[in-house]
């Protein structure tokens, strides 16, 4: 296993790194071996030949995933410009068989991540993610941090671009030659640290020893002519000299489990090393228009840039791409660098064509340095039946996934937007967060939806584990949701399940959801629960219609859970404490809105003391007149009556003027004022237009002791702070004046007995030809 000559061929390589993938293709070109080894699951050895079917376009990653736990997966992203996918294309197009080597994912998954054994580093080890499965570990040594000490870099990625991407082999050199070198440094490095001292501690001991026993295997089957495809740290094992027994006793006792492997899309932006992938790469883009450039990069890459930026209308012209090109090979001259990289395009980048500023630059980095890539894997790659009935939802509502974040909208009138909706709920109640809602920037109607969507490699887990639902999306969302509504035991918690199954179009699954909130309904006894249940409910109720969905027997429940509301908020709302007091005061509101939406008819006062709306009534007239209740929540039942025309003539300033007599602590007359004048509506008008109301505020304003009045003053701020500076202003000259009816104010007619101005009948006069014009009345000349 030791000569470069005959073979075995090691290449060791650092994973996703576009110099080595361009010297493994130059090595198998050369050396021609009858097979190809590569770090990866032996697993995939049965679905490795789709890496060269038409559909496969990387990134794209193996997802190792357990059989009885989803949750408990393993990635091994593979790039363009990585060195294994170049090696697995390479055997593929010259039909040389490809073999995975490493420690086998049903081992990799028992193990999971307790050691930090899956924790990459920039320079090797298995380019496998765990995701949220696995915990990282630091490791204990960094070999390229190591190597770059060595040449005198403090920056490793500065050493690598400059030792690696920026030398090309040259024609009719040993393309051999730098895996001999890599392989020598890094046996300095074992023997200097220690072998279990490396990138993935003990664990890379016992995979190392897997990977001997694989190209023992190999070597039996096809010679001494195979090339071994791993991470650099581990060449120098590999040509140790171990026994077969020491090998397998190393194996002997490893936990197992029930796996299943797959082919997933994969994004440049999970390749980033901010993204938590221990192997990460800091610029994916960068790295990926190295390896495609054929040549002159620096200027084909500032030429990229200035198209993004032109894109986004900043002013970059072909001169800015020239001087840029100049500033960035000086940079690289006066730094001592044999050509210019990212720092240096940057740099140039950052002073020509962005003046200096680094927002759009930020905007260069994330678009091109890391990049928005999303691969794509074919339709024969192994898959649960949900992923391909998900996959089949995709095409027909042509809604693609995309790893950029977008903005969609939806007409719910129409039924492709519908049926798209339905299917972004149904996945959001199955944990698959596709889309996520976002409030509507073009209009309020409750047949508009808005949604923002980004696919995320990780997604391809959160569909595996809810293939435990079912095998279509809609059995798998109906399964989710009936078990859901077995589980939950809070009320407003099978509520917004409920709209939650009406937004996903789940007529199976409402019945159950029904049953489990009457249950819920029938056994809370806490008012405020049951105010918190109701707003959801009558959503759904009252917009069901737009989606096309019975809500017939949600609407008895909703009324049965405003019956109990209504008897039982008197008792609720007494003995609160200030904080208390506000919460239930909000809750009133939307018990009123609610109310509204589930019983649209005639006020109540016109109506025969049956329906939904008057029962209500009765309930606010009973808060506003009980003695005892926290004056928030009395001066706002006072306000909804009000509004909606329900108390008679001078009620509201008789229920205001007791509310704010002398025996009342001003404290909590603030906060009577306070319900009566805040939370939105036109509350100042009413001081405006309404005489005896601002006498009564002003009268116990005036009134309120100095002692008492710096402890109200917080409450009053609040609340005539919400008018606007119009009803401020008004209410200001109102009070400047006297208020209305003062002593001294000209008799006049109605208009100037509630607004304290004085009518000027000359002025008015002369709109009345206009007036009389517009109206089609004939103008008699008079007044």
């Amino acid at each position: 296993m030791s000569g470069p000559g005959s073979g075995p061929f090691l290449l060791g390589i650092r994973h996703h790194g576009p110099g080595s993938a361009r010297a493994v293709r130059a090595a198998l070109e050369q050396c021609r071996p009858a097979a190809v080894l590569v770090e990866g699951p032996p697993e995939a050895d049965a679905i490795v030949h789709l890496a060269d079917e038409e559909g496969m376009q990387p990134p794209v990653a193996l997802l190792a995933h357990a059989s009885d736990d989803p949750g408990r997966a393993a990635f091994w992203p593979l790039a363009e410009f990585s060195p294994e996918w170049v090696a697995i294309r390479w055997a593929l197009a010259h039909g040389v068989p490809v073999r995975f080597i490493d420690l086998p994912a049903t081992h990799t998954l028992a193990l999971g991540g307790d050691d930090g054994a899956q924790a990459g580093t920039p320079a090797d080890d298995a380019p496998a993610d765990t995701g949220a499965s696995a915990p990282y570990a630091a490791p204990r040594l960094d070999p390229l941090a190591a190597l770059a000490a060595a040449a005198g870099y403090d920056d490793p990625e500065l050493w690598w671009e400059d030792a690696v991407e920026h030398r090309r082999a040259a024609d009719g050199g040993d393309a051999l030659a730098p895996f001999v070198a890599l392989a020598e440094a890094m046996a300095e490095l074992r023997t200097a640290f220690g072998d279990g001292d490396g990138p993935g501690g003990a664990r890379d001991l016992v995979r190392e020893a897997h990977m001997r026993l694989r190209i023992r295997d190999a070597r039996r089957q096809f010679g001494d002519g195979i090339a071994v495809v791993c991470g650099a740290w581990h060449v120098p094992a590999l040509t140790a000299k171990r026994t077969v027994t020491a090998d397998r006793q190393a194996l002997k006792g490893l936990p197992k489990v029930r796996t299943e492997l797959s082919w997933v899309p994969w994004t440049h932006r999970r390749l980033s090393r901010t993204s938590g992938y221990g192997a990460g790469i800091d610029a994916p883009g960068w790295y990926g228009h190295l390896f495609h450039a054929p040549d002159r990069p620096l200027e084909r890459w500032l030429t990229k840039v200035a198209r993004l930026l032109r894109d986004e209308d900043f002013p970059v012209s072909s001169a800015h791409v020239i001087e840029a090109v100049r500033l960035a090979g000086t940079l690289a001259a006066l730094r001592g660098r044999p050509l210019a990289g990212l720092t240096e395009t940057t740099d140039a980048v950052r002073a020509v064509m962005c003046d200096g500023s680094d927002v759009p630059l930020a905007l260069v980095r994330d678009r091109l340095v890391v990049g928005n890539v999303l691969g794509e894997v074919p339709d024969t790659a192994p898959a649960t039946p949900l992923q391909r009935d998900l996959a089949r939802l995709q095409r027909s509502l042509r809604l693609k996934p995309e790893a950029d974040a977008r903005d969609r909208e939806f007409d719910l009138r129409k039924d492709n937007d519908a049926a798209r909706s339905h299917l972004l709920h149904r996945l959001r109640l199955l944990g698959v967060d596709w889309g996520e809602p976002v409030r509507s920037r073009g209009g309020t109607g409750t047949f508009r939806e808005s949604w923002r969507l980004t696919w995320e490699p990780e997604l391809a887990v959160r569909v595996a584990e809810a293939s435990a639902w079912g095998t279509t999306v809609l059995t798998a969302a109906t399964a989710r949701a009936e078990a859901r509504a077995a589980g939950t035991a809070a009320l407003a918690d099978v509520t917004a399940l409920a709209e939650h199954c009406l937004l996903a179009d789940l007529p199976d699954a409402l019945p159950t959801v029904m049953r489990a909130l009457a249950d819920r309904a029938a056994l809370d006894t806490d008012v405020a629960h049951l105010a918190e249940a109701l707003p959801a409910l009558v959503r759904s109720v009252r917009y069901g219609d737009v989606r096309r969905t019975d809500t017939a027997a949600l609407g008895e429940v909703a009324e049965g859970l405003a019956e109990r509301v209504f008897v039982g908020l008197p008792a609720a709302c007494a003995g609160l404490d200030a904080d208390a007091a506000a919460t239930m005061r909000g809750l009133v509101d939307e018990v009123h809105q609610a109310v509204s939406l589930l019983d649209p008819g005639a006020a109540p006062a016109e109506e025969t003391g049956t329906a939904l709306r008057h029962r209500w009534a009765a309930a606010l007239g009973v808060l506003a007149g009980r003695d005892g209740l926290p004056g928030g929540i009395r001066g706002r039942a006072v306000r909804l009556l009000l509004d909606d025309g329900l108390l008679p003539d001078g009620r509201a300033a008789r229920l205001m003027g007791l509310a704010l007599s002398a025996g009342t602590e001003p404290a909590e007359a603030a906060a009577w004022i306070e319900g009566f004048l805040g939370s939105g509506g036109p509350g100042g008008m009413l001081l405006v237009h309404d005489e005896r109301l601002l006498a009564l505020v002003d009268d116990w304003l005036t009134g309120v002791p100095a002692a008492a009045f710096a402890g109200v003053l917080p409450l009053l701020r609040r609340t005539f702070s919400s008018f606007d500076q119009g009803t401020r202003r008004a209410v200001g000259q109102q009070i400047r004046r006297g208020g209305p009816g003062a002593a001294g104010a000209a008799p006049g007619g109605r208009a100037e007995r509630e607004t304290g101005v004085l009518l000027d009948e000359e002025r008015a006069a002369a709109v009345l030809p206009t007036l009389h014009l517009l109206l089609g009345m004939a103008h008699t000349g008079g007044s």
